[in-house]
């Protein structure tokens, strides 16, 4: 949509999360010309007084496990929190109970340290290390699915930056278990499922168009959104219908570790390293997936380049200067060279 005639605003609404979206390209420079305005840097001077670093492993909170097990050089470790927002320790609510005004504030906050470098990042790994990250990640939510039935949900998530609410520069992501379905993920389950009942198919596996794709693997589709909420949000989705994320095998986990790669490679080279964030958005664990024709996982990527303010925080819409389909172009254009050690 670029070009020298004047684009009109679009209202666009997004079929998985219900969600209205404003396209307001007169708000926005050349899609080309995003840049963030705080890149995240590598902080090289932090590495000997950082507590994931290789060897300081008893300034850490308990670990849980690492890979390889038992390993003194381990490429990742899985740690509690030392200050979470929730609490393994205290009683759970019973399985079965609905959600009242108030429960106990059960539940495991988790933290996957990605490697025992505090020099890179999870884009600088090779496909098979992400894997073993994301292999981590389905480790644990098999662990809440077997041994804690109080667990609804999980959310796996990644925080890269101070501004998009990094603690630590050191490269590592968090689990959440939580004791009930947060309102996002059931107004995206209501919103998909409506879109099922009216077509008989999942809105996910419908996904048709060149003009918002920016990458396809064997297993994967990586898009632009048709509604994205945020410039330059991408979605990484399995091409075959998986309601649940921790169903990943080890096979596709390297594929979708070299698609994520690419991704944020893409998004560091084309926005100036932004801080971004990164969320699973998976089923409940408790439904089978016979239970969930209309649910299909997907890892969504958001740099952050813009704020949320008073519209956005007082009606739950969102503008976005820059249309999907100029984002995706943009983004298909961008070359990433490989990296030494690549797969």
């Amino acid at each position: 949509m670029e070009g020298g005639e004047k684009v009109l605003p679009e209202i666009r609404r997004d079929w998985v999360t219900n969600r209205w979206v404003i396209f307001s390209p007169a708000r926005a420079k050349r899609p080309s010309d995003f840049k963030s305005k705080s890149p995240v840097g590598h902080e090289e001077e932090q590495s000997k007084s950082c507590p994931f670093y290789l060897g300081r492993e008893h300034h850490c909170a308990p670990e849980i496990f690492r890979v390889p097990p038992d390993d003194p050089n381990w490429k990742l470790r899985v740690i509690q929190n030392l200050y979470p927002a929730l609490s393994r320790d205290v009683t759970p609510p019973p399985a079965d109970e609905t959600p009242g005004q108030l429960m106990s504030g059960f539940g495991f906050d988790d933290v996957v340290i990605e490697t025992p470098l505090h020099s890179l990042h999870l884009s600088h790994l090779p496909p098979s290390q992400i894997a073993l990250v994301l292999g981590a990640y389905s480790t644990r939510i098999l662990h809440f699915v077997s041994d804690h039935p109080s667990i609804k949900y999980v959310q796996v998530f990644k925080n890269h930056g101070a501004s998009a609410g990094a603690s630590l520069s050191h490269s590592h992501s968090q689990i959440m278990a939580l004791p009930f379905l947060p309102p996002a993920v059931a107004a995206r389950l209501h919103s998909m499922k409506d879109y099922f009942n009216r077509t008989g198919k999942c809105s996910l596996c419908e996904f048709n168009s060149n003009d918002l794709l920016i990458h396809q693997s064997p297993h994967f589709v990586a898009i632009v959104p048709y509604a994205a909420t945020f410039p330059f949000e991408m979605w990484i989705i399995p091409l075959a219908h998986s309601p649940h994320f921790h169903e990943l095998n080890a096979h596709k986990a390297v594929d979708l570790g070299g698609i994520l790669k690419l991704m944020l490679g893409k998004m560091a080279l084309q926005l100036n390293n932004p801080p971004f964030n990164f969320m699973i958005q998976t089923s409940p664990l408790r439904d089978s997936a016979s239970e969930l024709p209309h649910s299909h996982w997907f890892l969504q990527i958001i740099p952050q380049l813009s704020v949320a303010a008073g519209f956005e925080i007082g009606t739950g819409c969102y503008i976005n200067p820059v249309f999907p389909e100029d984002a995706a172009k943009v983004l298909r254009e961008v070359n990433v060279l490989p990296s030494e050690g690549d797969d």
